[in-house]
């Protein structure tokens, strides 16, 4: 599934997605909570500092050994130092700087690509359990 993310209004659209496909995983409540709080910061994040963009979902896996990848880009002006906005605090922007490091704790794989050619690409992966 993937959910276009031109506007504000998108990150619910981007959050009954994540909640989906966590459910289909049959993850617990604890778990889903946390992976749709992820994607709604990093599903925020592109709208308001790259522009817009896209975030897909996908489960990959078999069994009892199932996640769900997410997968969001945008085509912004990238970030220019990964490890410092991975640092709560840190922002170029109004917030409190706990978007991407919040989002990290919540998820069990958080993975950043981002050059100004290119925009951000962000991977959130998070299992059942």
């Amino acid at each position: 599934m993937t959910v276009r993310l031109a506007r504000a209004t998108d990150v619910a659209f981007a959050r009954q997605a994540a909640m989906k496909a966590m459910t289909s995983l049959g993850a617990s409540a604890i778990k889903r909570t946390k992976f749709v709080t992820a994607v709604s910061e990093i599903a925020r994040n592109a709208i308001v500092y790259g522009g817009g963009g896209v975030i897909s979902f996908v489960i990959v896996g078999n069994g009892s050994f199932r996640k769900v990848v997410a997968t969001c880009s945008d085509r912004g002006p990238g970030i220019d130092d990964i490890k410092q906005a991975l640092i709560d605090g840190f922002t170029t922007g109004n917030g409190l700087g706990l978007g991407l490091s919040g989002a990290r704790r919540l998820v069990d794989r958080l993975d950043v690509e981002s050059s100004r050619e290119s925009g951000t690409t962000v991977i959130l992966e998070s299992a059942a359990r």
